[in-house]
């Protein structure tokens, strides 16, 4: 199995750490973003995965893109350390959330995106983090009152493990506080993540832990 990703892509994380918590052995082959002009866009690559994004999956002679689609693939492919619950109900919150992070907020804040506002409209820095501030607020303040609602008391949101849902939070978190955004209003969130980090799955999925942290 080979997921081609770049160390601090929130969408690899994200499979990183849906891998991790099946423990599926997997090789990384890195894609850096903005060496070379960024190596997603380079012909071998652009072949593989034609919208020129990382991550992608290579399982058993399968190509496969997009991290909530290879997540849902492994769910069905490798049952084992379910990544989402067994009722119907609370399965359709997990997926609720974990799009929540990956349709409404990483799509606004992503480097694609923000590369655009500065070097194709000229949006001064300030104004670019301001906007990518913006768009984690909004999705935050919702998803924060959805984890209190479902996480009852308990370590995480749907049971004592973790699963699709906190393996979009967290790498969402990581790259929010790369930007300074103001996390203090969600304290569910980072309750959440506290507990994430304890379990070698995330530890190991980290983007300082990856063969091409710079």
């Amino acid at each position: 199995m080979i997921l081609y990703s770049y160390f601090r892509s929130s969408a690899a994380y994200r499979v990183r750490i849906g891998l991790n918590l099946k423990g599926l052995a997997y090789h990384i082959e890195p894609v850096h973003l903005l060496q070379d002009g960024g190596q997603q866009h380079q012909p071998g690559y652009a072949q593989l995965n034609p919208a020129e994004l990382v991550p992608t999956l290579v399982d058993q002679g399968q190509t496969i893109t997009q991290s909530l689609a290879i997540l849902e693939y492994l769910e069905e492919r490798y049952p084992q350390a379910p990544l989402l619950p067994a009722d119907p109900v609370q399965r359709a919150w997990a997926r609720s959330m974990a799009l929540a992070v990956a349709c409404d907020i990483h799509p606004l804040n992503n480097l694609r995106v923000l590369q655009y506002l500065k070097h194709e409209l000229h949006v001064p820095d300030p104004e670019r983090d301001a906007w990518y501030r913006h768009w984690v607020a909004a999705g935050f303040h919702g998803l924060e009152a959805l984890v209190q609602r479902h996480r009852d008391g308990r370590h995480f949101i749907f049971g004592d493990q973790p699963g699709m849902a906190e393996a979009c939070l967290i790498p969402q978190l990581f790259n929010a506080r790369r930007l300074e955004c103001d996390l203090a209003p969600y304290p569910t969130l980072l309750a959440i993540e506290e507990k994430c980090l304890e379990l070698s799955a995330f530890q190991e999925a980290a983007p300082e832990r990856q063969i091409d942290a710079a």
